[in-house]
């Protein structure tokens, strides 16, 4: 029996409500190659997932696209979670994608150089925006794994090169879906809560590309970017490389170059500093030795009688000066002594001994404490009182309280 003919919106709906009625299309996971990647004006992208048989149309929000935690380019193989969709006007289906995992080598590569290559163009690798690193710095914060081997090295090496410095570790993620937003969290409270920091440690030790890859992401770059502190990236090993070691103001090789980067060598700058004195004691004994000798060859009688004078004459200006200065210390003992004595008298208006003078006393309980209320105290309790010329030392009796 032929059933009765539909209109071709009718047949598009109801393969739409099959469609999103299947349990198994409404969450599937599909791995493929990204071709034809586009990304539209209003932020949603568009692409094709192929494999080597076949490929479906996706669609990824604007939404969904800024929880991505790297860049996708063409030629990517990626696993994409979403549902499947029927566009009713075009009679299309598509894959809407919620996520994106990434995993190999090859497309992590790809990933980096396409967020290296939207940053770079960005400015955020600029010379330009790159702060100096303080040479003596009087405080580091080091924001890495407080069980790592990295802080461990760093503090270690701060410490014999430079014992002054203040060191505060702020621990973080350096690995993991959520690493990114706590490193990224944690360079923005730095420079929150620690203003007075000189510069800023942040790294981890080495590690596979994918247990680096937080360094990796765009969050952590701009936090690198925008932060007011200087900071040093200490990422791995000499051959590893990451979007942060870019961004940062300087790139360290390991967390062990970065702590020596961080910080001078006392003994270093010692040992400098009596090389200088060295210098300097040399050239003045040259400067006095050519001095002398052309003081030689002048005429030395003429030249003290002119010394002479411009001795007396700085006599004469010390004399007075220290006239001056008698003048004005006697003044300010005066104005001091008078002020003393002031204060000295307001002490004595409250010297409690003064009241006990006219007849009063005070009482205390057998831990010191004034007894100023009936409910301080109780019946066989010891007290002691206090007069100008003495104590007296009693038990309570009795207890009479004014209505």
């Amino acid at each position: 029996m032929a059933i009765k003919p539909v209109r071709v919106s009718q047949l598009n709906a109801y393969i739409k409500r099959v469609l999103q009625s299947d349990p198994l299309l409404s969450s599937v996971s599909v791995v493929g190659e990204i071709s034809n990647l586009k990304f539209h004006g209003t932020g949603h992208v568009y692409f094709t997932l192929k494999d080597e048989n076949s490929k479906i149309n996706c669609f990824l929000s604007a939404e969904n696209l800024q929880h991505l935690h790297f860049e996708i380019a063409d030629g990517m193989e990626i696993t994409a979670e979403g549902y499947i969709y029927l566009y009713e006007k075009g009679g299309t289906y598509s894959l809407n994608i919620r996520d994106i995992q990434i995993s190999g080598l090859g497309n992590l590569s790809i990933a980096f150089e396409k967020l290296k290559e939207k940053l770079s163009k960005q400015g955020l690798f600029d010379e330009k925006y790159k702060k100096p690193i303080p040479f003596f710095p009087h405080k580091i914060v080091i924001i890495t794994s407080e069980s790592g081997a990295a802080v461990r090295d760093i503090i270690k090496i701060i410490k014999n090169r430079n014992n002054i410095v203040d060191v505060l570790v702020y621990p973080v993620l350096v690995q993991g879906p959520g690493a990114a937003p706590d490193i990224a969290e944690a360079v923005k409270q730095v420079n929150l809560l620690f203003p007075e920091t000189d510069t800023i440690i942040a790294g981890r030790g080495g590690g596979s590309i994918e247990e680096l890859w937080a360094f990796n992401e765009e969050i952590v770059a701009r936090s690198i970017f925008e932060s007011k502190i200087p900071i040093i990236s200490a990422v791995g090993h000499e051959i590893d490389f990451t979007i942060a070691d870019f961004v940062a103001d300087k790139r360290a090789e390991t967390p062990t170059a970065a702590a020596q980067m961080a910080v001078p060598d006392i003994n270093e700058l010692r040992h400098y500093m009596l090389q200088l004195k060295t210098n300097l004691e040399n050239q003045v004994t040259s400067c006095i030795r050519c001095k002398e000798l052309k003081l030689q060859s002048c005429n030395i009688e003429a030249l003290v009688s002119k010394f002479e004078n411009r001795i007396n004459f700085q006599i004469n200006s010390v004399n007075n000066q220290y006239k001056e200065m008698l003048t004005l210390i006697s003044n300010m003992l005066y104005n001091k002594k008078n002020k003393i004595d002031s204060v000295k008298d307001q002490l004595e208006a409250l010297n409690p001994r003064n009241i006990m003078d006219r007849g009063y006393s005070a009482i205390i309980n057998s831990e010191g404490k004034i007894i100023n209320s009936v409910e301080s105290i109780g019946i066989n309790e010891k007290f002691i009182t206090i007069m100008k010329d003495g104590s007296i030392e009693g038990i309570v009796t009795k207890i009479r309280k004014d209505k």
